[in-house]
């Protein structure tokens, strides 16, 4: 019989990933734009708390100030700037950064920055380390004035060295078509 493998065995301690998800939810929701951020249809998966969703609803034009958008989607990362982060063990800035990477891109179509998502990749859950990484993400949403709406932890041990771990960011905006700057 074929031996059994289960998450763990796999290298996610779902443990852990609910103590993650519980420090970064206050980071996230200090971001969101009540009026156009929509909550989920569906509930958390069955036995954890999680976010109650695998992907974000962002309402587009609520109030109906936009006559023709047009989204604008762009996504960065910020190289070696995690490198210098890990050599300063200060990990609560580094995602202002992440955050700015891909807004200045938005920004320069005449864009308006609306959401943002994060994808994080380390070895293995790291509460403290997700904790000051969206810290500085969520820091970076606010100054820019867009919604942190969601993102990706990926868990890879075979990939990542302990200590090491990776940032890219995505964000989209809407323009009004008459307004592209070109």
């Amino acid at each position: 019989m074929p031996e059994q493998w289960d998450y763990k065995k796999a290298g996610l301690d779902l443990g852990k990933y609910e103590e993650t998800i519980a420090g970064i939810q206050p980071l996230l929701a200090r971001t969101q734009d009540r009026t156009r951020v929509i909550p989920p249809p569906f509930p958390p998966r069955k036995g954890g708390k999680g976010t109650g969703g695998f992907a974000s609803l962002f309402d587009l034009n609520p109030d109906g100030r936009y006559k023709n958008p047009v989204l604008v989607t762009c996504t960065d990362g910020v190289g070696s700037k995690l490198k210098v982060a890990q050599m300063m063990s200060k990990y609560d800035t580094v995602g202002i950064d992440l955050v700015a990477m891909s807004v200045n891109d938005l920004i320069c179509t005449g864009g308006e920055p609306l959401v943002f998502l994060d994808y994080i990749a380390m070895p293995t859950d790291d509460p403290p380390l997700s904790v000051a990484l969206l810290k500085g993400i969520s820091d970076g949403c606010l100054e820019a004035g867009c919604s942190l709406v969601g993102g990706e932890t990926a868990i890879l041990p075979d990939f990542y060295q302990p200590g090491d771990f990776d940032m890219a960011g995505f964000a989209a905006g809407v323009v009004e078509r008459e307004r592209i700057i070109d």
